[in-house]
């Protein structure tokens, strides 16, 4: 839901009872069931018209694989056709109403499953949904609270925000004014029709895209559905409306209005009327004096809590849904669309915040695999270097243009194929972060959000709990090489004593010349075998000497364990193929 242009900006509130209404509505929360046949009607003539208009733009998309359709090879495909085909893509979801508007919205956060030019259109993509007549309007909120005139004791018909999905008018309840939500007449079962049609046509869709992207867009369509029945709930948003505001319960620059629960229903929420400065009214906010630096500090910092400390987020922060008080403290708005982080997933965005705030992007790149948003199989070389720009813009500092160009046109060239995979999750943070930072561009183009994460790792004392996570990793790692040393050489002798009864089969591939694989084994193994008979000597002479002659023999050991290590890094030498690749897995599922 985007909130009102002007300054006339409301949310939501505080609990009280027990809504009575809450349900008297014959509507589920996920669906109109009363009118389940109608629902298949319109989908059997939705899908004709969606066809119709996503036609062209199917058929472009299988010319580019195929010149030809049947034959021919692929088609070079400029960033201003890209840009063309997305504005065109824009018109057919606009016109296709409220759903695929939200659907559009949603595609303009996930770089892994669109090229960067529709990203960028599709992030134009507003609620472009003319209002609904309040006499149509007015039967939803008395089919579940009751007439209008004996549940408020004053409420303006014109709404001063709405949706594709809601409107949001004015009233008054014991003389305080409050925003009431308002879910579209009838739009459950339309939204239903869509969401069948979508799952129709999707098998034709994934059978049509690369495996990678395939796997991607059956994701989003999943997620996209969940999120959209979870937005025409009201009662949903109502209860991640009290945790929220709870868990910022005593901080007085936050402001989350309260809800009354009296006055709502799955699919009316009554809230607390709170107005302020749009956040992003540079000249309001120098008006009324507000330190806009200060003020993004305030936001982002109010976000760590939430995903970080609190688990849960509000995940629209566009600057329509944000608001500043003339004491400088920001109101939060609409709250339909949420997320939750589950601690294994806060632990994994932790270890990302560190590996910033020690600029290790290795470290940032293992967190993103282990939060499954990053192929382990991806080209580390060029993730590397794509992380390395966004910390650089982060820090706001000028990019190289050429290396931006060259960058991007090889990570599009390679994104479908394996490196992002965005948990719904994951995509709600990286769509916050994206959102948040266009903001901070607007208040303050010098502000430099990981300096600010970098103060929060130190503050927080988890510099230290990195620093100290890797000095147990290492520490289990030579306790278990050590182990290792003192059980390899019998198991090695045993090995040789099989051999040698010509009792040990090995199937092995010759990767070298044909001496120098077993050149390499039998350097391997001598090496191997002094090594661990020099380390369990050296242990031996330090617990019953203590003298020179130990430090001669780990000084000598050190020696040998170079060499042994060494003779595995050279070229050539004996391999495998492995059995269980990526690609042997897809050649198998084809066969």
């Amino acid at each position: 839901m985007e909130t009102p242009n002007t300054d006339r900006q409301s949310t939501a509130a505080e609990t009280t009872d027990e809504s009575p209404h809450a349900e008297t509505t014959d509507e589920s929360p996920h669906a109109e069931t009363t009118d389940a046949r109608w629902v298949r009607l319109r989908a059997l003539v939705r899908i004709w018209v969606v066809v119709y208009e996503f036609l062209p733009l199917v058929v472009t998309y299988l010319r580019d694989r195929r010149r030809f359709l049947l034959v021919g090879g692929r088609r070079q495909v400029t960033v201003d056709q890209q840009t063309a085909r997305a504005e065109r893509l824009l018109d057919s979801l606009v016109s296709l109403g409220p759903t695929f508007i939200k659907l559009g919205q949603v595609l303009s956060t996930r770089p892994d499953a669109l090229p960067g030019a529709y990203i960028d259109v599709l992030s134009r993509l507003q609620d472009q949904v003319p209002p609904d007549d309040w006499q149509e309007v007015s039967t939803v909120v008395e089919a579940d609270l009751g007439p209008v005139g004996d549940v408020f004791e004053d409420f303006d018909t014109d709404p001063i925000s709405g949706a594709s999905l809601g409107q949001v008018y004015t009233a008054r309840i014991d003389g305080e004014k409050v925003a009431v939500k308002v879910l579209r007449p009838n739009i459950r079962p339309r939204v239903e029709a869509d969401l069948r049609v979508i799952q129709i046509l999707l098998p034709l869709l994934l059978a049509s895209a690369p495996e990678g992207q395939a796997y991607t867009l059956s994701n989003l369509a999943r997620e996209f559905t969940e999120t959209i029945r979870e937005e025409m709930d009201y009662a949903h948003e109502a209860a991640m409306l009290r945790e929220i505001r709870g868990n910022f319960a005593g901080d007085d620059v936050v402001v989350i209005p309260r809800v009354y629960d009296s006055h709502s229903s799955s699919r009316v929420l009554t809230m607390q009327y709170v107005d302020g400065i749009k956040i992003d009214d540079v000249a309001a906010l120098d008006a009324a004096g507000i330190d806009r630096t200060a003020l993004i500090r305030r936001l982002e910092s109010a976000y760590i809590q939430m995903i970080i400390e609190d688990g849960v987020f509000h995940a629209d922060p566009h600057p329509g849904n944000l608001a500043v008080r003339p004491d400088g403290s920001v109101v939060f708005y609409d709250f339909g669309m949420t997320g939750q982080v589950s601690e294994a997933l806060q632990n994994h965005i932790l270890d990302f915040y560190i590996g910033i705030a020690q600029d290790d992007i290795d470290a940032v790149i293992d967190a993103f695999v282990a939060m499954d948003a990053l192929d382990p199989s991806a080209d580390r070389e060029l993730m590397r270097e794509v992380f390395d720009i966004a910390i650089e813009s982060f820090r706001g500092k000028d990019l190289d243009d050429y290396r931006i160009q060259r960058l991007v046109g090889e990570f599009q060239a390679n994104i479908y194929e394996f490196p992002l995979r965005l948990p719904q999750n994951v995509a709600l943070i990286v769509r916050v972060t994206t959102v948040l930072d266009g903001v901070a561009q607007t208040l303050d183009p010098e502000f430099d959000v990981i300096a600010l994460i970098t103060e929060y790792v130190r503050e927080e004392g988890y510099g230290e709990e990195g620093a100290r996570r890797v000095v147990e990793s290492v520490s289990n790692q030579i306790q278990a090489s050590a182990q290792s040393l003192v059980r390899v050489p019998p198991k090695l002798d045993r090995a040789l004593s099989r051999t040698e009864r010509q009792n040990l089969n090995a199937a092995i591939v010759l990767a070298g010349g044909r001496d120098e694989p077993y050149e390499t084994l039998a350097r391997q193994l001598v090496y191997g075998l002094l090594f661990g008979t020099g380390v369990v000597t050296t242990l031996l002479l330090l617990a019953t000497t203590g003298d020179s002659v130990s430090v001669v023999a780990g000084v000598g050991t050190a020696v040998v364990g170079l060499l042994f290590v060494r003779s595995f890094r050279r070229r050539g030498g004996l391999g495998v193929t492995p059995q269980f690749t990526r690609q042997g897995l897809r050649q198998r599922r084809r066969e």
